[in-house]
């Protein structure tokens, strides 16, 4: 097995003299306790260097005899913040195919490559700005900007924000939607939701079918009843002393206007 210092390094030119660049301007492919990680390197690193030296020399060297792990494997792909479109998350999964890895989990800061990723139907993970690539991926402290997904959340598939996450479609059994803020499923919540990752029980989960097959709000959870309802309307979960609630949009809205008032 190779140690957490073993790595290949892909340079961006093929120049003798590039061979002297930081790490931070490379793309590279390490191996760690977790697994396997290609590591995307930052915006403001990689200098005059295009997006098509970086892949030209990565795809040279993926297909070289220096290999070091065990086919067929799985990559977290490390995108930091790089902008990746649905096109490039193709041409990086089709690299990684010809050597017998495939991407399992994206990480990165953007949300347009969490939109990308998630709608590629990559298990996503998104952080905040300030990660750094040698730091083990954590959830942020601070919500950022809510996460606008336009999906079905399929089995097999999981998707972390630093947020609230608004997904217009459904989420699938199998399927798992955690956020540090609330979450909205403008569909079927059939998976598992949780809300107030990062311990905040005044978050809440709203879906307008809520079939889930279990929700969590912070450090509370509650599983679907045994006997489904008879007809749906839009709910709200949220924490109360007792654990987990479910209410009807409507009447939640009341209450809490109520509260306010």
């Amino acid at each position: 097995m190779t140690s957490d210092s073993d790595q290949l390094l892909f340079m961006s030119t093929v120049a003798e003299s590039d061979m002297a660049m930081d790490c931070q301007s490379q793309v590279r492919l390490k191996q760690t306790e977790e697994g396997l990680q290609l590591i995307l390197p930052s915006v403001e690193t990689m200098s005059d260097a295009s997006w098509a030296d970086l892949w030209q020399q990565f795809k040279h060297r993926c297909h070289g005899s220096d290999r070091f792990w065990q086919v067929p494997g799985t990559v977290h792909l490390m995108a930091g913040d790089q902008l990746l479109d649905g096109l490039k998350l193709q041409a990086i999964a089709d690299v990684l195919n010809d050597v017998g890895l495939r991407i399992s989990r994206v990480y990165t800061s953007r949300r347009q490559t969490a939109v990308a990723a998630a709608t590629a139907g990559y298990c996503v993970e998104q952080q905040s700005a300030t990660y750094s690539l040698h730091q083990t991926p954590e959830l942020s402290q601070e919500l950022t900007e809510p996460l606008y997904l336009q999906m079905t959340v399929r089995s097999g598939v999981e998707i972390r924000h630093p947020g609230t996450i608004v997904i217009l479609g459904d989420l699938n059994p199998g399927g798992t939607v955690i956020a540090a803020g609330d979450i909205f499923i403008w569909g079927r919540l059939r998976g598992v939701a949780h809300a107030g990752a990062d311990g905040n029980r005044s978050c809440r989960i709203m879906a307008l079918k809520m079939e889930p097959t279990q929700l969590r709000i912070a450090d509370a959870v509650a599983r679907a009843p045994e006997t489904p309802p008879i007809e749906f309307y839009p709910e709200v979960a949220y924490v109360t002393p007792q654990g987990i609630r479910i209410a009807r949009a409507a009447d939640f809205a009341k209450t809490q206007l109520l509260l306010n008032s």
